[in-house]
């Protein structure tokens, strides 16, 4: 694997389910506008994240792998 992963299996459920959320409710109450569609790929970036187990953001601050 070219990564370690570096959040638990809880928090990625969690990415998962708000992401799906995030997005949906980007595009719903937004539509197509720009703001929509920003926090659609915000949420896209948590399920992702989510079901890799991995986040780049928390590696940069330090967190360690999950053993």
């Amino acid at each position: 694997m070219l990564y370690r992963k570096n959040i638990t299996r809880p928090e990625s459920l969690l990415r998962i389910v708000g992401g799906v959320a995030l997005a949906a409710a980007g595009l719903w109450w937004q539509g197509a506008s720009p703001l929509g569609l920003v926090l659609a790929a915000s949420g896209v970036g948590s399920v992702l994240s989510g079901a890799f187990g991995y986040c780049p953001a928390c590696a940069l601050v330090g967190r360690k792998p999950v053993e």
